[in-house]
């Protein structure tokens, strides 16, 4: 690969960072159908190739199509502790056949408990599991995983912005586990449903921030430069998920770059969901590698998308113009904005610039 430009699939072959992927969405479809036997569940395919086809978007669709994919599984897969903690440990297998040296996963423990009753107190689920026990499965699939195959996985908690009621409880998950591997909290789901009228994910935050969580939150994926704002200043979000329509607005723009902010970008997704153009060379991360803005190349739900973190990295490649300087530029930003603690992101730091040859004084 040269350094104007790289034509061959593997564009990537250096140790990265992924700050945006959904453990439900990265599910392998063959634990989808060993859960449903396992269950005496009708899996929705008899085989990993059949079930893809069902789930895979292949052509833009809209936000809720996607949506509409998990469905088909999540009924399989949610409430069952050794589904929870068995897609934890092949995800961070996953990742580390994809070269990934660190990654933050997001998952709501509601969901995964099967939780789907409004309002219910935060250590209790409708089913089998309690959002807690959701936590300690996830963790410690990931702690094996980790032990296994040499990946630091770190996981992010997330509230729903359908389900106020359940925010309180995640930042309380947040405190609980914060030394077990839980970094901080998002918010996610329909972005028209604002603080404003749902005030219970303002003050879970307002929490959040108080105990020294970390916090992101998914805005501007579809939703105006409005959502992105209230994000940063309501919200008090240290990284934006997607943030492509903060763009549109060219002042917030300009104070998200001053301020260093973290838009964690997923090409491919942004794509099959309609939330950017269908012409990847028209895709926000062209203006955000020109701007040298901060930010991260992520899969997003890597099930549903029928992708890997390679191929993500093959787009940016091939139809937005990166180089492989500029790989390792977002790595080395993704991981200075990562939520490890403060020692824990030095290491990472150092070992990606000995991974890339490079000195912490070498310009980009």
């Amino acid at each position: 690969m040269s350094e104007v430009g790289c034509q061959r699939p593997e564009v990537f072959d250096e140790p990265k960072v992924e700050l945006h992927v959904h453990l439900d969405g990265a599910v392998r479809a063959q634990t989808i159908i060993d859960v449903a036997r396992r269950r005496g569940i009708r899996p929705p395919a008899d085989t990993p190739e059949e079930l893809r086809r069902l789930l895979v978007l292949r052509e833009p669709a809209s936000l809720t199509g996607f949506l509409a994919k998990f469905a088909i599984y999540m009924h399989i897969i949610a409430g069952d502790r050794d589904a929870i903690r068995r897609i934890a440990y092949e995800f961070v297998e996953d990742k580390a056949r994809q070269g990934v040296i660190y990654a933050e996963v997001r998952y709501s423990p509601h969901l995964l408990a099967n939780a789907d009753v409004d309002p219910l107190p935060w250590d209790q689920a409708e089913g089998d599991l309690s959002p807690d026990e959701v936590v300690r499965l996830v963790s410690r699939g990931l702690s094996d995983g980790e032990r296994a195959f040499r990946v630091k996985v770190r996981s992010i908690l997330c509230c729903m912005r359908h389900m106020p009621s359940w925010s309180a409880s995640v930042v309380e998950l947040c405190k609980k586990y914060r030394h077990e591997g839980v970094v901080a909290i998002d918010l996610a789901g329909d972005e028209s449903l604002d603080c404003q009228a749902y005030p219970g994910h303002a003050r879970a935050y307002q929490e959040a921030a108080r105990c020294g969580i970390r916090r992101t939150v998914h805005a501007g994926e579809v939703g105006p430069p409005s959502v992105v704002k209230e994000a940063v200043e309501v919200l008090k979000a240290e990284r934006v998920g997607h943030g492509y329509r903060a763009l549109e607005d060219p002042e917030l723009y300009a104070r998200l770059l001053a301020a260093n902010m973290h838009f964690e970008v997923c090409p491919i997704s942004s794509r099959l969901t309609g939330a950017c153009a269908g012409d990847f060379s028209e895709h926000p991360a062209v203006t955000l590698r020109k701007d040298k803005a901060n930010y991260s190349l992520n899969t997003d739900d890597p099930l549903i998308f029928d992708s890997t973190l390679q191929l993500d990295y093959g787009v940016a490649c091939r139809h937005m113009g990166f180089t492989r300087q500029e790989f390792r530029r977002l790595n080395i930003c993704s991981a200075a904005s990562s939520f490890l603690p403060e020692p824990e992101k030095r290491e990472l730091l150092l070992r990606l610039y000995r991974a890339y040859g490079m000195t912490r004084s070498t310009p980009f």
